[in-house]
């Protein structure tokens, strides 16, 4: 699996803006794209930044999603308020509470 810290840096009066956006591309075409296994998305409690944890079967499945022309209007309204900062990481190890 390939896993994904996206970090979003938003000013303060854009990060609910962002956070729907990020909601309704996810719902809509994220979710249901090959491949994709799940998502969290963090607000930051300063108002400054929004995260996506991602996780992905594979590095093609992500691939083929971001080519994916449905999300673009969203998209480049989220780019309008946001600054994107991508982190795709390799996933090494998952580790469960024991209480």
């Amino acid at each position: 699996m390939i896993a994904f810290f996206n970090l979003f840096h938003v000013a303060p009066a854009d990060q609910q803006r962002a956070i729907d956006l990020l909601r309704g591309i996810t719902d809509a075409h994220v979710s249901k794209a090959s491949g994709f296994v799940s998502s969290t998305l963090h607000r930051s409690a300063d108002g400054t930044k929004v995260a996506m944890y991602a996780l992905w079967r594979d590095q093609a499945s992500y691939d083929a999603m971001r080519r994916d022309p449905a999300p673009s209007a969203a998209l480049a309204e989220l780019m309008e308020i946001a600054r994107f900062e991508p982190g795709p990481f390799e996933v090494v190890q998952t580790f469960v509470g024991q209480g």
